[in-house]
């Protein structure tokens, strides 16, 4: 069911849902959800539950670029996180899928990677995996859709490790996209125009960039409450906060026997590494379980 609701109608509306259990018959969740899978009448409960095995795959959090001020992230809308560009080309984000900004279709776009990545400064020394390529496909992505833009990347180092990545790192500078070596100082206003100050470090010579929008390609973090789930499994973490793997020939396996790792949690990964860490997880477990049974018999 589709209804149209302004921003702060909506915010009230999730606001009520939360907070509701009265007269539920009248709210519009209820009467959205065909399944009927909604029931504000239930009560929380603790279960203790006996398992064979665990799979910890909590995940990750994007870092949040706020905490480099320098960027102008949360004071400018025309500086936008990668997956906010990634929402606003999808068929049913909030333009329909056509790149718009205030209205108008930018021209000239900045890509600035490593946010949150490689970086002592926020505590992030290790390189989070998955920023280089796919700032690769949005940029890539937006010069089909607006093949006069004009598109810089900034970056510090391009990790192009996968099966494929090499030649879509080719393809998106064949398409006339321009790699500028050197992560940006600061981006600032000036008459209405954004300026993207920094140093090309190929050349040796400082560039200041005039820009319609900027995408910060923000880095992945440890998921919130790792800690107090770790304290609680008895896992060990790693420098970096993600899980402990026992060793790094299996990263499978954590730092305790029966639970195992999937995912994000023990490291930065792109889909086909999660997919192919996972299965493994699920094999692990599943052949310990099997196992333990044929001991029983």
């Amino acid at each position: 069911m589709a209804f149209s609701l302004s921003e702060e109608e909506a915010v009230e509306e999730a606001k009520r849902c939360l907070n509701c259990g009265i007269c539920c018959e009248c709210l519009m969740c209820l009467k959205a959800c065909e399944q009927k899978a909604i029931d504000h009448n239930m009560k929380e409960e603790l279960l203790e539950i006996e398992v064979g095995a665990i799979i910890v795959a909590v995940g990750f959090d994007l870092f949040d670029p706020r905490k480099k001020p320098e960027f102008l992230y949360g004071r400018s809308p025309r500086v936008l996180t990668g997956l906010e560009l990634e929402r606003l080309m999808s068929s049913s984000g909030p333009t329909g899928g056509e790149i718009r900004i205030g209205g108008e279709v930018p021209k000239r776009f900045v890509f600035i990677q490593c946010i949150g990545s490689r970086d002592r400064t926020v505590n992030h020394p290790y390189c989070s995996r998955v920023c280089c390529m796919y700032t690769a496909k949005q940029a890539y992505e937006v010069k089909e859709r607006i093949p006069e833009a004009q598109v810089n990347i900034c970056y510090m180092d391009v990790r192009a490790y996968g099966k494929g990545y090499e030649g879509l790192y080719e393809r998106v500078q064949k398409k006339g996209i321009l790699y500028r070596r050197g992560i940006p100082s600061e981006i600032y206003e000036r008459d209405g125009v954004l300026i993207v100050r920094g140093e090309d470090t190929l050349l040796g010579e400082p560039y200041e960039l005039e820009t319609d929008v900027v995408i910060l390609a923000t880095g992945l973090e440890p998921s919130c409450g790792v800690r107090e789930l770790a304290s609680v499994l008895g896992l060990r973490l790693d420098e970096n906060g993600f899980f402990q793997e026992m060793t790094p020939l299996d990263p499978v396996l954590s730092t305790r026997e029966g639970i195992f790792l999937a995912g994000c949690c023990q490291a930065p990964k792109d889909i086909s590494d999660t997919v192919a860490h996972a299965s493994g997880a699920a094999a692990k477990a599943l052949a310990l379980i099997v196992g333990r049974r044929n001991e029983e018999r």
